[in-house]
């Protein structure tokens, strides 16, 4: 590090916080040789199990991090989730089995084996400095990058089970960095969002909720009454009832009027409160807090150089286990494309697309949180009782209890019309700014592989029963070399060419797979196409186009215009908008 009067050191980006969007973020940018530092304020980890849930748009990208076989094994996969009636009846069930992203839909998992094992893995890149006990202070920006003062840190946190921060007397030693870009991943109280004058819209709870997380202890087996996540909708009491891997179980509990916190907090009433679902003294109680939420979105997520991402950009109610997994989603459309800026392979404009993609995905994530935070803690008996007769009558309804029994109503992975990346829709199932796909496809040695495996990190171009290079004018190829684009022909299972007449050899630059389950050609049928066409995929396998093969090279001049890409130099002409709409 250098001293506070030295900048010479310049890296690519500094990620402001270590949580699950800066380590995400940082195995993103690492694998792709980019020079990351990242400032962790908690000297050591401490353990902090706060999210228990992530889903397969999540696992997906840590599938594109190389992490997601390390995560998986400790994970608990496929587990219904339920509404429970405080007598113990099962209102309604919603789950689903199918892997449309390539993973499970639900994923619980616990916060601290996560954190620790994204943390270790970042070791395997030598690009990637994580820095722990040193908090950014202060940051001033111009035409050339960032600098970024941190100091060592004097009051933090040893453990998550209270609120309660250890001040240390200890020489601040400033210290400063210079980067290209600083992410500030900083949490709830981001530092970087309030040094940047950034305000959040939206609304903040004062229902507070105790969170008591458990430990079974060593030889018992004592949960086997409780195999599902549950919402136990008791209106003297709403409940959350969480399975998490190995020995942990969480409860949280509403506070109804006249309780506080520190009542609820008091061990004997922490111990009455689990006496009803388990046996106290099977258990650990690792932690017990009483806590409030907020539903918060920041107006802007870029200024300049610096961005933020995580909670410092959103806050998101517990209730559909969204908070983390879109901080996951952010650092995933923010790696490749400061990766493209920094390569020359895009102008920095293409950066201003982080925010205008992301806020109206996460606000969706937030106002069905809040939804179902509204739905579950009723607690006037008759507006109870007239919940669960809706949902008795839904799930019975055709096509609404498939919609609510396979938990349709969270949020699909679409970017909202005119603020993404990509040509515009033609029509309500054009794909385009949409995620695409992830089955299972095989090779021509017989491999199941999937999807994401052949596409790689770029750009990719998916021809259905075509070669797609077929079809590309000298412009096209030359922007797709320089994107480090790939190739892949997808056909119908058991159709691929053969016979005399076929060609013998294929180059390497062509990858063709079948189609092992259909899906990924019916996901080209529900667009329009039956065969011929040809996908333009982008790094975070969002469609950025799909057309007829003889409309391919139209396309690719749009994504040269939007990335505003220019061989060997900036590009400078001015334009009125990066998302302009093709003529």
């Amino acid at each position: 590090m250098n001293n506070k009067n030295s900048t010479e050191q310049m890296v690519d980006v500094v990620i402001s916080g270590l949580g699950p969007t800066g380590a995400t973020l940082a195995h993103l940018l690492g694998m792709r040789g980019l020079s990351v530092i990242v400032l962790e304020r908690e000297p050591t980890f401490y353990g902090n199990a706060r999210a228990v849930y992530t889903d397969d748009e999540c696992m997906r990208v840590m599938q594109a991090a190389g992490v997601v076989d390390e995560l998986a094994i400790n994970m608990q996969v496929d587990t219904p989730a339920q509404w429970v009636l405080a007598n113990g009846e099962i209102l309604g069930q919603y789950w689903r089995l199918d892997r449309p992203f390539g993973w499970p839909i639900i994923n619980f998992l616990y916060q601290p084996w996560l954190e620790t094992t994204l943390t270790d893995l970042l070791k395997r890149y030598p690009s990637v400095q994580v820095v722990r006990g040193r908090e950014l202070t202060q940051f001033e920006q111009d035409d050339e990058g960032v600098t970024i003062t941190h100091q060592a840190t004097s009051n933090f946190r040893f453990s998550d089970d209270t609120d309660t921060r250890t001040e240390i007397a200890t020489d601040p030693d400033p210290q400063t960095i210079r980067a290209r870009y600083l992410v500030g991943a900083d949490g709830g109280r981001s530092t970087v969002r309030e040094a940047l004058g950034i305000g959040m819209s939206g609304k903040n709870f004062p229902e507070p909720w105790l969170v008591v997380d458990l430990e079974m202890k060593e030889g018992e087996d004592a949960l086997r009454h409780l195999p599902y996540f549950s919402f136990i909708c008791d209106p003297e009491c709403p409940t959350v009832c969480c399975p998490q891997p190995g020995r942990f179980h969480r409860f949280e509990f509403m506070l109804m009027p006249g309780q506080t916190k520190e009542q609820m907090e008091d061990p004997q009433v922490v111990r009455a409160l689990i006496s009803r679902h388990v046996d106290p003294d099977k258990f650990i109680v690792k932690r017990k807090l009483v806590y409030t939420f907020n539903a918060l979105v920041a107006k802007d997520w870029r200024k300049g150089r610096v961005f933020i991402a995580g909670d410092a950009a959103h806050m998101t109610p517990q209730f559909m286990g969204q908070g983390m997994s879109s901080g996951v989603r952010d650092a995933y459309n923010l790696a490749w494309k400061l990766d493209s800026v920094l390569k020359g392979r895009a102008n920095d404009r293409l950066l201003d697309t982080y925010g205008t993609e992301r806020f109206h995905h996460a606000k969706a994530m937030i106002d069905i949180s809040v939804q179902m935070k509204d739905f579950v803690s009723m607690s006037n008996p008759i507006t109870s009782r007239l919940r669960n007769m809706l949902v008795k009558t839904v799930l019975v309804t055709p096509f609404l209890g498939r919609y609510v029994r396979e938990g349709r109503f969270k949020p699909a992975p679409t970017y909202e019309l005119d603020s993404y990346l990509g040509l515009p829709r033609k029509h309500r199932r054009s794909p385009e700014g949409t995620m695409i796909p992830q089955p299972e496809v095989r090779t021509f040695k017989g491999k199941r592989v999937l999807l994401d495996e052949v596409l790689g990190e770029g750009y990719a171009l998916i021809g259905l029963n075509v070669d797609p290079r077929e079809h590309l004018c000298p412009a096209s190829r030359q922007l797709l070399e320089a994107q480090g684009t790939r190739y892949l022909t997808l056909f119908e299972f058991a159709k691929r060419p053969q016979g005399q007449n076929v060609e013998r050899t294929n180059t390497c630059e062509l990858t063709e797979v079948e189609d092992a389950s259909g899906e990924m050609v019916a996901w080209f049928k529900r667009s329009g196409f039956s065969s011929g066409a040809i996908a333009v995929v982008r790094p975070d396998k969002f469609t950025f186009a799909m057309v007829k093969s003889s409309d391919l090279d139209r396309a690719l001049a749009e994504l040269k215009f939007q990335l505003q890409w220019v061989p060997g130099q900036e590009v400078v002409a001015p334009i009125s908008s990066v998302l302009r709409k093709s003529a």
